[in-house]
């Protein structure tokens, strides 16, 4: 780890605006209690690309992988996992920011540890968001700061069966096996949904990523 104040996470398919780090740093130093600082991320047209997230949980899963927060996406009852209501504009206090640029302090890091290698490239920014504010720090969402993302460019959508994993891991290991398994059969519900509506590569996936989710309960899946 860095002997530095800050360690930079920053995606390969990203970077930052003129002056933006500067400005990301600026703002932490500000915020001595913040672990994680995100900065406002934008798709390659400058449009937003929406990067605060909940932590997984039943009901979030479900208003997800049913499609419920297509209903109203500004609720935060049906879209709190991609933050309903809020439009990105403004300093917040969040749960998670996406991790594909993340400016995190050294001093928190010391205190709670490393991303957990047990997750892969999928949901270990939520699991360290949440550690560090089980920890008491705070993670922020700064919109003074702005970073450019090619969301997908880094693995093409190629891992959805990681993104899965991630969320059972995520659950396994911070509510419990019982609470980790619901979500396995209520994804795979989700997903056998998808693969029937949707054809093409599309339904392809997702009929593959039911098939793993059948294979075998969350201990199973997770080699638990």
């Amino acid at each position: 780890m860095t002997q530095s104040r800050y360690a930079l996470l920053l995606n390969a398919d990203a970077w930052f605006l003129e002056g933006a780090l500067d400005l990301l740093v600026e703002f932490a130093d500000g915020r001595p209690r913040a672990a994680v600082v995100g900065p406002r991320l934008l798709n390659q047209d400058g449009t937003l690309q929406r990067s605060v997230r909940g932590f997984p949980s039943l009901w979030r899963l479900a208003t997800e992988y049913f499609f419920l927060r297509k209903v109203a996406p500004r609720s935060s009852a049906l879209n709190a996992f991609y933050a309903g209501g809020f439009d990105h504009d403004e300093v917040r206090d969040v749960e998670v920011v996406m991790g594909a640029c993340m400016l995190v302090r050294r001093e928190a890091v010391d205190e709670v540890g490393f991303s957990d290698e047990d997750y892969f490239l999928f949901s270990e920014e939520t699991d360290w968001c949440f550690r560090f504010r089980e920890a008491r720090w705070e993670v922020v969402f700064f919109p003074g700061a702005e970073c450019v993302h090619v969301r997908g460019a880094a693995h093409g959508g190629r891992l959805y069966r990681e993104n899965l994993r991630g969320h059972l891991l995520f659950l396994w290991k911070h509510r419990g096996p019982k609470a980790a398994e619901q979500a396995r059969r209520l994804l795979l519900s989700a997903l056998r949904l998808r693969g029937v509506v949707f054809r093409g590569e599309r339904g392809r996936v997702y009929r593959e990523a039911a098939g793993w989710l059948a294979s075998g309960d969350a201990a199973a899946l997770l080699d638990r």
